[in-house]
């Protein structure tokens, strides 16, 4: 089976380029205690560094500590559930174990991450072709005189080759795709392996569009724009006071928890950019739901991913009770 490479590259900071290009050069020539070394004395300053956390991983895994390089990834996942190159990589760890479960669940994470995400959507293909020759195998194994199983079992099986995992140095920055419309009627896998995998992966359906006031549209989109603009500037009382007093954090935790996490992590930036793409707000009475793409982009960090939030209208204006990644 012929997986694409574990992604290393995120959008890097120029001040780190030489640690970062050191790591990998020591990877690639097998120097893997030192590559680990390295990246240990540059995390030590700065833990959450993603690339660099990223980076370790690979040279973890190629030095054949594969419980370690998983622990990094499932971190990373934790830590940046936006980014699909740590889904990524978990993916091609669990493919070369033939754990296929597993990987085709990783890559279809990454995938839900950033849905044009080719490395992903490459190796997705290649664990359903995996899957498919195991399953017409057991089908021979039961039904020996199938004349129709035995050419979809060879195709599948020249599909499944060997594992050729290949490490790169560079891949491009997370760039934004539109995703495909998947086929009316899925072509079967023997004929077409590469669309059955990817049509796994669809975008969420559209909210219907319902009859709404223009006027409170317009008041909730800009209460949007409002939010971005304040984030984008680091303006943390208008960010905050962005959202209602009844906000639900995703994590679970209290609203006030949640409030001085925020504040740590948008005072740690020294400059933030976030660009939403198609906007998307309906208006149901005094409940408004936003959608759109999200491109944010701080302190060598990039993250692209769909975001959906849910405002009410309250005495001063939209509010943001809820937010959610995709949708």
């Amino acid at each position: 089976m012929v997986l694409c490479a574990l992604a290393l590259s995120l959008v890097t900071a120029t001040a780190f380029a030489d640690d970062y290009s050191e790591v990998a050069q020591l990877t690639r020539e097998g120097k893997f205690a030192d590559a680990l070394s390295r990246a240990d004395r540059f995390l030590s300053s700065k833990p959450r560094d993603a690339q660099m956390r990223l980076l370790k991983g690979v040279a973890q895994r190629d030095a054949g500590k594969t419980v370690d390089a998983i622990g990094t990834f499932v971190k990373l996942t934790e830590d940046f559930p936006d980014l699909p190159e740590p889904f990524n990589n978990l993916g091609v760890i669990y493919a070369d174990q033939n754990q296929l479960d597993k990987a085709r669940a990783a890559f279809e994470a990454a995938l839900r991450t950033h849905q044009g995400y080719a490395t992903a959507h490459e190796n997705l293909g290649d664990v359903y072709a995996k899957l498919s020759s195991t399953a017409y195998s057991k089908a021979l194994q039961i039904e020996a005189g199938n004349a129709a199983v035995t050419p979809k079992l060879t195709l599948m099986r020249q599909l499944a080759g060997p594992s050729q995992a290949k490490i790169v140095t560079t891949a491009p920055a997370v760039a934004v795709a539109p995703p495909a419309p998947a086929p009316a009627t899925p072509a079967p896998v023997a004929r077409e392996p590469a669309p059955a995998a990817t049509s796994t992966v669809k975008p969420s359906p559209a909210v219907p569009p319902k009859p709404v006031n223009d006027g409170a549209t317009r008041e909730a989109e800009a209460a949007v724009q409002n939010w971005v603009a304040a984030w984008s500037s680091k303006d943390l009382k208008g960010y905050f006071s962005a959202y209602s007093k009844d906000f639900t954090p995703s994590s679970g935790g209290s609203h006030s928890a949640w409030e001085a996490e925020r504040r740590s992590r948008i005072e740690g930036k020294s400059k933030i950019s976030v660009r939403l793409e198609g906007l998307q707000v309906v208006v149901n009475g005094s409940k408004a739901t936003a959608k759109f793409r999200q491109d944010y982009h701080a302190n060598g960090i990039a993250i692209s991913s769909r975001k959906t939030l849910e405002l009410s209208k309250q005495n001063d204006g939209w509010k943001i009770t809820r937010e959610a990644i995709g949708g």
